[in-house]
């Protein structure tokens, strides 16, 4: 099946916090989403690998995306060598997105940073076409995404492109609260986490708010490029 974006995750729930209202967006707009998570964050505090996949599953539900596959890298220890980069380039020969949507490049959490430069990495070799990868016996295409954008998480950045989510900020944070194992429950008695507290998802919500400000519209996602950003004429500009 052929995409128009693919959006790539470190750990399950990092695209529903960054680009959520992206993806809402786009999928209202009739394009075909998809969500690869690379790991099953087996590391985290709280919750269980197997819930949190139940709850990825559930959130991808409401988002509306075509596809979301899992590809079982190692929680906390995502490498950008050969073996991963060649997951990566199976996925993208696979799909074939236009768009790609990545971790941050910097980010409070490690894994972050290091899922970003391995998207950025496979991104271009999945390009070349002496790179063989098959798939039940078929050779599968060359493939380069048109374009790479790195979505915002913790670390605050400063964005080149600036999507307007208004319309779909409340189903975004709906989306959120299917990772019930992750963020603030007050019946949970599991560890408090930094992300489990109240305080947490109102700073999503100032974050969104913030974003917005810079454009004049209510709520807001931003991304990073690495290459230029161009429009076809400035109309189409906020």
């Amino acid at each position: 099946m052929k995409l128009d974006m693919l959006v790539f995750a470190a750990h399950p729930d990092d695209a529903e916090l960054s680009c959520g209202g992206t993806i809402l967006k786009h999928v209202a707009l009739g394009k075909k989403i998809g969500i690869v998570d690379l790991t099953r964050g087996e590391l985290a505090t709280r919750g269980t690998p197997e819930k949190r996949t139940k709850e990825a599953h559930a959130a991808s539900r409401i988002l509306g995306t075509k596809i979301r596959v899992n590809l079982e890298m190692r929680d906390g220890f995502i490498q950008n060598d050969e073996a991963h980069q060649l997951k990566i380039i199976y996925t993208l020969r696979k799909f074939q997105p236009d768009i790609v949507l990545a971790n941050a490049v910097k980010d409070r959490h490690p894994d972050h940073g290091k899922a970003a430069a391995l998207v950025h990495d496979a991104c271009f070799l999945s390009g070349l076409r002496k790179i063989k990868i098959r798939d039940d016996g078929k050779l599968l295409n060359a493939w380069r995404p048109r374009a790479l954008y790195h979505y915002i998480q913790d670390t605050w950045t400063d964005p080149d492109v600036l999507v307007d989510v208004s319309d779909f900020f409340r189903k975004k944070m709906k989306v959120i609260r299917e990772f019930r194992s992750q963020f603030h429950d007050p019946d949970s008695r599991e560890p408090r986490t930094y992300i489990s507290t109240p305080q947490f998802l109102e700073f999503l919500e100032v974050r969104a708010r913030d974003l917005g400000q810079m454009i004049g519209v209510k709520y807001a996602e931003g991304f990073v490029s690495e290459r230029k950003v161009g429009v076809g004429d400035l109309f189409g500009l906020k």
